[in-house]
């Protein structure tokens, strides 16, 4: 039996302590003080009380197997203070989900928050990237396309300002999840528009470039379903003919691959209508931006695997989005399963 890769959860449940330290550097960063005072001690029990109250019961519950687990998104907040802000927050961040691998290595895998910042090159953060993934053994990262937070100042993603950040990444071979933080743009609600946004932008923002010229084998996980993607795969394949961009399953999607975050059973249905088995990986994004029950099924609407298990699709496929399409987009999570002997 398969099994179950959750390719997208976050730490939304983090001790107390580290979000009060989170508030005291805002706090000194705006009176001119330590932006990177003391942390607290966090015991290993208070550590366990978050996680197996929160995601690991709800794991359990929902019959999955292993999460690839990383900070918020919605706290990485890369518009909040500077670049010595983010870089001080960020190695907070990523140091706690270490931990949480550390004291739960059969369930999680660490993907790294990185310490972007508006205006300042994205090869700042290549030294944090290689310091989770060679140090912490983390399996990927995620990479925010507007560090602005909703007003997008960043050159699009195929600009080759990002080329060295990239190079890093095909070096330690590792995928980036495309996922944006917070808006302080009020036009744009977070999780409701923002992170739908920037899906569908990053999209086409690749189909419009030859990125994967360049790089063949970096790999992008697009969240929450692709954003608007799917839902109009008619218009990105009409504007990449319009264009004289190559045919989407050559140009884009041998490098691109979208998870399962879509919170009712028509929307799943309709991602692998349109959708290649082998460009979706299982995603839940539990505990998230959705967390109440749906009215009309008395189910939770993140339970995103009783979506998959539902679909009228073969064993073998759906092997594929539970597990193999994880394990191949993120080699260093297989080498980690196959030395559990998994």
């Amino acid at each position: 039996m398969s099994l179950i890769i959750d390719c997208h959860g976050h730490y939304t449940t983090a001790p107390a302590p580290h979000d009060a330290w989170r508030d005291a550097q805002k706090a000194a960063f705006k009176a001119g003080g330590d932006i990177d005072p003391a942390y607290p001690e966090i015991s290993d029990d208070e550590i366990r009380e978050t996680i197996e109250q929160n995601q690991l019961r709800l794991i359990r519950e929902r019959g999955a197997d292993f999460t690839i687990f990383s900070p918020r998104a919605s706290t990485m907040a890369h518009h909040v203070g500077n670049e010595a802000v983010s870089r001080a927050w960020t190695r907070r961040c990523n140091d706690l989900i270490k931990r949480v691998v550390d004291l739960f290595p059969e369930t999680f895998a660490g993907v790294c928050q990185l310490p972007q910042s508006p205006g300042v090159p994205v090869e700042n953060s290549i030294a944090e990237l290689e310091r989770c993934v060679t140090e912490l053994g983390f399996v990927g990262c995620n990479l925010n396309p507007d560090p602005s937070g909703g007003h997008w100042t960043s050159q699009p993603l195929t600009d080759r300002s990002w080329y060295p950040f990239f190079e890093k990444m095909v070096e330690l071979d590792v995928p980036a999840m495309v996922h944006v933080s917070g808006s302080c743009n009020p036009n744009f609600h977070a999780t409701g528009a923002h992170y739908i946004n920037a899906d569908t932008t990053a999209f086409m923002q690749f189909l419009e470039g030859d990125l994967f010229k360049d790089f063949p084998t970096l790999r992008f996980i697009i969240p929450h379903g692709g954003g608007a993607v799917p839902y109009h795969w008619g218009r990105y394949r009409g504007l990449a003919d319009m264009l004289k961009r190559p045919p989407l399953r050559e140009h884009v999607m041998r490098n691109v691959f979208f998870d399962t975050c879509v919170y009712h059973q028509p929307g799943i249905d309709l991602l692998f209508k349109v959708i290649d088995i082998e460009n979706i990986l299982f995603g839940s994004e539990m505990v998230g931006a959705v967390r109440g029950i749906d009215p009309e099924t008395g189910q939770y609407f993140d339970d995103t695997k009783r979506y998959v298990d539902a679909l009228p699709i073969p064993a073998a496929d759906k092997a594929k989005v539970f597990e193999g399409n994880a394990r191949r987009v993120y080699p260093r999570l297989d080498a980690i399963l196959k030395g559990q002997g998994r």
